[in-house]
Order: structure tokens, then sequence, then C-alpha cells
């Protein structure tokens, strides 16, 4: 079956608007891909095709919904198109179904659903026809993915951001969640430097982009081994990131796609001897702004990733 002649569903989540972003440039691409949701994002509430609007508690209340579902969109979709590590029911069920019906099936996972876990955790990754990671660091979790294809931005939706040459250049972080990304570590680190610190927490989405649109630096995270999309955004922005980083995955990176990574790598140790350079230079952040765009350009371009989609979908329809 050709990947235009194909009927593709992407669910059951849209966090940090991937799922959303990835069906939206597929459709202009002529693929016909929906998404698929059990709630919308707090912050982004629009962000779907198919809203199911789980009851919010009762698991009996839920199974019914979600098999419904199941009934109606298993004859209308050839592939689904899984995020998280999350199927529409149960995946020792919903596996055999698909497989008996002959339908394609794709697990992408994000990050949190296999960071730390054990191979045998993820040995339901097998049961699918094809697995996706996002980045190199993922693969030491799941080495046998099938494909490595890192998020997706529309670059459509941002402009580089001037560099601004202040006497206390403004550093933004912005954490879903302040132990996981090691906020307190930026807070001290910051402490001990000419900067101010904005702390983006909790906030609309829309409210958080204009906030670190105003950043000099960006400090991601500092605990994991890869970034998230937050830094993404950043470099489309042409910002500077500070942030931690697996030295083979950058490595690996670089291989792949041809390209330096120009983020400034930092354990929470070096934090503050890394920050330094780039607080007492403008230009240096100006030149690392302007290679994290030319970065961004080549290996997250939304229009370059759902090619990578098209030709994944291609290699198991």
């Amino acid at each position: 079956m050709d990947v235009h002649d194909a009927r593709i569903l992407h669910l059951p989540v849209n966090l940090a608007g991937t799922g959303w972003a990835h069906v939206n440039a597929l459709r202009r691409k002529g693929v016909d891909a929906r998404l698929l949701v059990f709630w919308p994002q707090k912050w982004r509430p629009d962000e779907y095709d198919v809203n199911l609007d789980l009851p919010r508690q009762g698991f009996v209340r839920q199974q019914i919904v979600q098999w419904r579902a199941l009934a109606k969109y298993l004859p209308q979709t050839d592939l689904f198109h899984f995020y998280f590590g999350k199927t529409l029911v149960p995946k020792s069920l919903n596996m055999p179904i698909l497989k008996t019906a002959r339908k394609k099936s794709v697990m992408h996972f994000l990050g949190d659903d296999i960071r730390g876990r054990t191979l045998e955790q993820l040995e339901y990754r097998k049961k699918f026809d094809a697995t996706i990671v996002g980045s190199y660091a993922a693969t030491r979790w799941v080495p046998d993915a099938t494909a490595v294809v890192p998020p997706g931005l529309d670059l459509r939706l941002y402009e580089p951001v001037p560099a601004v040459e202040r006497e206390r250049p403004l550093v933004v972080h912005a954490p879903s969640n302040l132990e996981k990304k090691g906020t307190r570590f930026v807070v001290e680190a910051c402490e001990q430097l000419p900067v101010d610190l904005d702390v983006v927490h909790g906030v609309p989405h829309d409210e958080a982009v204009e906030r670190f649109k105003r950043a000099d630096i960006v400090v991601d995270q500092m605990h994991y081994l890869w970034h998230g999309v937050f830094a993404i955004e950043s470099m489309a922005y042409g910002k500077p990131v500070v942030t931690h980083l697996d030295p083979d995955a950058v490595r690996q990176t670089e291989e792949a796609f041809g390209v330096k990574v120009p983020i400034v790598a930092a354990t929470k140790d070096e934090l503050v001897e890394k920050l330094r350079p780039l607080v007492a230079s403008f230009d240096l952040r100006k030149r690392l702004g302007g290679e994290g765009r030319a970065y961004v350009e080549r290996v997250h371009d939304l229009e370059k990733v759902s090619d990578r989609f098209i030709e994944l979908y291609r290699s198991i329809l």
C-alpha cells in the first residue's frame, strides 16, 4: 500500500504538542493523518482531531469509551502511530487485535516512558511493526529502535529574535518539573554570576514563549542525558542553550546529521563555569544563537521530520 493511500491515526496523547504537529505536517504532504487523544493537554486545548474525553475516574467507565473507539477506528485505519508507551486499549489485547486485523503499528517513545527502564520492562516494544525514539541518547534504553526521529518544529512559526547586548544577561529556565529538571542547581549557579534569572513554570505555553524569547541564555535541564523541546524552541529563536548532554549521543547525532551540536554541555557541578563565558561575551552568545538556529533547521525542521515518518511508514505498509 502506498503511504498516500493509507489512513493513519496518531494516538492517544499530545505531549508538548508533538502529535498535533506531526499530523499537520503529514497532511501538508498529502497523507491522511489524524490525532486522537484521551484528553487534550491543558495548555493546548484545541490540538486534536478526535477527543475521547475519557471519564477522569473509573477504570471500567474509561474502558467502555476506549473499546468503543477501537471498534469505530479499527476499520477506518491502516496504520496506528502510538505515543508514550500507550495504546488505545490495554496492550495485551490491543496488539493481538491489530495483528489479527492486519493493521500496522508504530510505537513512538518520547522519553519518560523509557528512561531508566530495563529491556525486560520494555519487552512489549517487540509487538509493534516499528519503534521510534527521539534521540540517540534514548537508544541506551531501546537499542533496537527502528528509527531515531528527533522532535520537529514548524519553523515558519519561529522567527529568530536578534541578540541584545546588556550588562546583566537574562537567563531563562523553563522546567515542566522543578525537581526533574534540576532547577535548584540552576538557581544556585545564577546566584554566583552577574545575571538575572527567570524561572518559567506553570504558565500557558504562549506566555512561556514570550518570556523565553527575551532570554540571552537558556538553561534547559541538569539531570537527563539529552535536551527537551524547550531547548529546540529556544534554538529556533536564536538563543544559546546550556544543558546536560551525553557525549556519546552528541557524537552519534553529529555523525548521523552531519552537523555539530551547538549546545553547551554542562553537568550541575560545571554549570557556573560553563555559563561564565556566555555571561561575559555577547559575541559568543550571538554566535551560538546563530549556530543553534542553523542546527534546528538541519535536524528539527518539521517538514524533514515528516519525511522521515513517511519513509518509515513506507517500509512497513
